[in-house]
């Protein structure tokens, strides 16, 4: 019999809900802008006729993401936003990302993202990818902005796929538990029905009332797994693979039991 202990996720209020790495460093970036000392970059870097000698780095930011700049602008502002992240170190470091707040979200927005993979993880990528193409990147390398947005992009495509291929398996799996719950057990003749299969695991130990339950609402039932990470306190991709091993351990004891018939 396969009996095992379970562990409790304790509630809380869900990240995936309230949790965005653009939002928190975005507030981190305004913070440096609206500071006592607030940060400033030459205007000429970014624009051929500034009003004044010196742009605060928000300013900056703007027109550098703007498609009318010129190309030659981009790069130069580039270039020194990265040397001062290499040379001075913070709160440089935090500009250079936040830098690439503006386009890293249109690029986002466009990804075809599957369902479990929630947007937190997806910009938590590619942040991570953008900070560590600056630490590595030559100040004198052309196209600085399009090697730190090529990072982040292969990051997140990376991080898609291994999305798609999770679900594929889960696909797999749950295919698969069908077909073992449509087998006559021992000492029925005719297949029992999902919810029965899944009140006889509880009862033997296999899963627990909240796991049984979680698989009846959303493969039987069909509701929303993010409805159901919001109840429990947990962000999706955990419910996910909350749901994924349970329905292993099934899995594991239907085989079990029509082996011993």
């Amino acid at each position: 019999m396969h009996h095992r202990h379970h562990v409790h996720h304790s509630a809380g209020r869900p990240q995936s809900a309230v949790r965005s790495p653009l939002g928190e460093l975005e507030q981190a970036f305004l913070a440096l802008v609206h500071g006592v000392e607030p940060l400033t970059l030459p205007a000429h870097l970014v624009c051929d006729a500034p009003d004044r000698a010196a742009w605060p780095v928000d300013r900056v930011r703007t027109h550098l993401a703007h498609p009318s700049t010129r190309p030659e602008l981009r790069e130069q502002t580039w270039r020194e936003v990265i040397r001062r992240a290499h040379e001075l170190g913070e709160p440089w470091d935090v500009v250079a990302v936040a830098m690439t707040v503006p386009v890293l979200r249109r690029m986002l927005a466009r990804l075809a993202r599957p369902v479990h993979l929630e947007h937190a993880e997806v910009e938590q990528e590619a942040l991570a990818a953008v900070a560590a193409a600056l630490r590595t990147l030559d100040p004198g390398t052309e196209r600085l902005d399009r090697e730190l947005f090529s990072a982040a992009d292969r990051a997140v495509h990376r991080l898609v796929y291994a999305a798609r291929r999770h679900a594929a398996r889960e696909t797999d799996q749950a295919l698969h538990l069908d077909h073992l719950c449509s087998v006559p057990q021992a000492n029925h003749a005719e297949p029992a029905d999902e919810l029965t299969v899944l009140a006889r695991a509880v009862q033997d130990r296999v899963v627990d009332v909240a796991e049984a339950r979680l698989i009846a609402r959303t493969r039987l039932g069909g509701e929303p797994m993010d409805r159901l990470a919001a109840e429990r306190g947990m962000s999706v991709r955990q419910l996910y693979r909350h749901r994924s091993a349970a329905e292993q351990y099934l899995a594991a004891h239907l085989r079990w039991r029509l082996q011993e018939q």
